[in-house]
């Protein structure tokens, strides 16, 4: 492909987002992916390329763009205006520049949103949505079930240590870590290191019988199993048979063997789970969210969200606490999770269980972060490295 027309796909694959984003559609990643299955003749190369100017222009406007062209536009007039030049010169590019056609105005993300983070953030706001628009590495949970840190890095020479979680290490962007022995072996699973930290916050021990509420595919139920040694019973429940199933394949490359995947109905999960119910030793809710905290690599998702969105997120989110608290017994531990930096979805959500429930307490932990003992953490990319995550801990005093 010439770099006309590299510029043109990027436009259509933009067009594809922002109606996704508009409607509820697939994720950019999977839009870009279904493109060039269409599309054999794009080499290496070309899709590379492609995926840098759609990712480069979804990052740079704050709004939703009326469209594609504009998103592009908009994005080359601040970071390449050389490559303006393109546009009309044939070869299967894009058209050429009209006199007051529309571009998208820089920004870091809906004015809506910028205001609910500015709760948070405060002067730090610019700074904090900066680093959430950046690029995500690739971090990788070392699986101690079957091996250590050190071994795995003897088989893969470009990964680093992190300073914490214990078995986190770090690739560069883009390495094709699944075409490795150290994958394919279930050495390592994907897991950003604030995912990581999250659920070593449960401190699920060996033995225990412990609930994943909203397991999805199974990152923090990998997790915990090993943190438990591959003993004891650990339950991981969804209400999406489709989320469900991809746990399957990552438990058997990892050895796990402690996990009963469990399907819920929505809206009657209590009833799914009423054989625990007051008997489990910790219970981790790692609820549905607005996903702020994960923009590094779903920039699309802030354009996504809508007030009314959140509100219903919010609603769900208290809604798994108050069943997640029925299914501790006394001394038992709920850790709640969201990759949200709003504060409704995180240290509100706690305040207002605790008002609920005096039966709950806040049962604080130290982290290896550095942090002293607290009940709850607030994870960020500009402080932390990692991705966005609110963590409380809270335990049943009767």
């Amino acid at each position: 492909m010439i770099p006309a027309a590299r510029l043109q796909a990027a436009i259509e694959i933009l067009d594809l987002v922002v109606d996704a984003a508009r409607d509820g559609g697939a994720a950019a990643d999977t839009i870009v992916q279904r493109y060039f299955q269409t599309r054999r003749y794009a080499g290496g190369g070309d899709r590379r390329a492609v995926r840098e100017l759609v990712f480069g222009a979804i990052r740079a406007p704050g709004e939703l763009p009326a469209s594609g062209r504009a998103a592009m536009i908009g994005y080359l007039r601040a970071e390449s205006p050389e490559t303006l030049a393109l546009f009309g010169t044939g070869g299967h590019g894009p058209e050429a520049l009209q006199d007051h056609e529309p571009e998208a105005a820089p920004g870091l993300a809906p004015e809506w949103l910028v205001t609910r983070l500015q709760g948070r953030f405060g002067t730090e706001t610019e700074a904090e949505l900066t680093a959430l628009m950046g690029r995500a590495p690739l971090d990788l949970r070392v699986n101690s079930l079957k091996t250590s840190r050190e071994d795995v890095m003897a088989l893969l020479p470009d990964a680093t240590l992190l300073p914490w979680p214990e078995m986190a290490l770090r690739l560069p962007a883009g390495t094709a870590l699944e075409a490795t022995q150290a994958y394919q072996q279930g050495l390592v699973d994907v897991q950003d290191a604030g995912s990581q930290l999250a659920a070593a916050i449960t401190g699920a021990n060996p033995g225990d019988l412990v609930v994943d509420l909203c397991a999805g595919a199974g990152g923090k139920t990998l997790a915990i199993a090993a943190e438990m040694q591959n003993q004891g019973r650990l339950i991981a429940s969804d209400s999406d048979r489709g989320r469900l199933s991809q746990m399957l394949p990552r438990l058997e490359r990892a050895g796990v063997t402690i996990v009963e995947p469990r399907l819920l109905d929505g809206n009657r999960e209590l009833a799914g789970l009423e054989d625990l119910i007051g008997q489990c030793d910790r219970v981790i809710v790692d609820a549905p969210c607005s996903g702020t905290g994960t923009w590094r690599r779903n920039p699309e998702a802030r354009w996504r969200l809508s007030p009314a969105r959140l509100a219903r997120m919010v609603r769900e989110q208290a809604r798994l606490l108050r069943i997640a608290a029925h299914l501790l017994r006394p001394g038992g531990r709920l850790v709640y999770v969201v990759c949200s930096l709003i504060p409704e979805e995180g240290e509100a959500q706690i305040a207002a269980l605790l008002r609920d429930r005096p039966d709950l307490q806040r049962a604080p932990f130290s982290t290896p972060a550095g942090d002293a003992p607290l009940g709850q953490l607030i994870l960020t990319p500009a402080r932390h490295g990692c991705d966005g995550f609110l963590v409380a801990s809270l335990h049943k005093i009767s």
